[in-house]
């Protein structure tokens, strides 16, 4: 199952709206035979792959699948016919899909005589698959915020000055980030001070719909020059339900609710799970950001900190509605890994029912 895991991961990028998933089958005599992953919307499902690999062996082996095999027709057949068709006599599964429309399949594959485990770490599949997961229990996109900042918190000089705090291999990391995003967020400060162009500038694996740039502009103030209109990539600017929205901006325009300080952002939130965009990746400026936090709006924080102090200057974050100790955003450590000189840092939010746990 770790091994699906792995390969899961692979899809990253390529598969939105659909999960991750990850298969491998094993011959009777338990030798690998086959393995699969996801690799885009629309093409062949983990499980299929791998029993291609497989062929013959697959008869009377058993499949790990890190979600439960689909049980639908839609672009493609239905996961467990092929599994019965192929003659596996066990599937393991770590997730149960909580998908309506594709759920089922272990209880399918039981009426067929094929043994169903299910729960075989499950934690770990769905660590993997949490942008997904989120998209379907909450019916939002999975939400990351994403700073650079020196060890002291700063942003940028006291001048505003803030290219470059972090290194160029951290940098290239933030844009693996971004190719395995579905849009990526900023706001009017952010685009006024340092007209972002906010694209990958990596590698973007085959995908449905390209990563889309957003822009949260309650007073529709993007300037016709601004890169991020340049045609590169599809923009969407969130304006207030009032704002007077300038012909440049009309196509990309979609108002929404005004709310003390912007726009409300639950409502961008569904604006996106609408258009299907099954992850987020907020990347500034640090009013935005504390907006989302105090919303109670982030998955999972990213930061890159550089061995370097400023002392003064803007901070990575602004106000977030913590007032007193008490109300204070709690999170917990997933990784801590070097990248060039700096320190990146994965954390989640510290909650008793959270349903996705640390990165192992």
């Amino acid at each position: 199952m770790r091994r699906a895991i792995a390969l899961a991961a692979r899809g990253l990028g390529g598969t939105s709206p659909n999960p991750v998933v990850g298969c491998v089958i094993l011959d009777p005599a338990g030798e690998v035979a086959g393995e699969g992953f996801h690799a885009r919307a629309g093409g062949p499902h983990a499980e299929v792959v791998a029993l291609r690999e497989a062929g013959g062996r697959a008869r009377g082996g058993t499949a790990y699948v890190t979600l439960e095999p689909c049980d639908h027709t839609g672009r493609t057949g239905p996961c467990t016919a092929a599994l019965l068709e192929a003659g596996v006599a066990r599937v393991v599964v770590a997730v149960s899909d909580p998908n309506p429309e594709a759920a089922g399949g272990a209880a399918t594959l039981r009426r067929h005589g094929v043994v169903v485990d299910e729960g075989v770490l499950a934690a770990e599949a769905e660590e993997g698959n949490a942008a997904w997961l989120t998209f379907v229990r909450a019916g939002r996109p999975y939400v990351t915020w994403k700073f650079a900042a020196t060890v002291d918190g700063r942003s940028a000089a006291e001048d505003g000055t803030s290219q470059w705090i972090t290194s160029p291999e951290a940098r290239a990391d933030v844009h693996r980030l971004r190719a395995e995003s579905d849009a990526v967020v900023a706001g009017i400060g952010t685009v006024l001070a340092d007209d972002p162009r906010l694209t990958a500038r990596v590698p973007v694996p085959p995908r449905e719909a390209p990563v889309l740039r957003v822009v949260v502009d309650p007073g529709a103030r993007t300037p016709a020059t601004a890169r991020v209109l340049d045609g590169e990539a599809p923009t969407l600017v969130a304006v207030a339900e009032d704002a007077d929205i300038p012909a440049h901006l009309a196509p990309h325009a979609v108002r929404l609710p005004r709310v003390p300080g912007g726009v409300d952002l639950r409502a961008l939130l569904a604006e996106l799970h609408d258009r299907r965009i099954v992850s987020v990746l907020v990347e500034g400026g640090p009013t935005l950001a504390g907006a989302f936090l105090g919303e109670g709006l982030v998955d999972r924080v990213v930061g890159y900190l550089a061995p370097a102090l400023l002392g003064a200057g803007p901070a990575a974050l602004g106000p977030a509605g913590v007032s007193t100790i008490t109300q204070i955003h709690r999170l917990e450590f997933a990784e801590a890994t070097p990248v060039g000189p700096d320190l990146k840092l994965v954390l989640r939010p510290k909650s008793p029912g959270r349903t996705f746990p640390k990165e192992s």
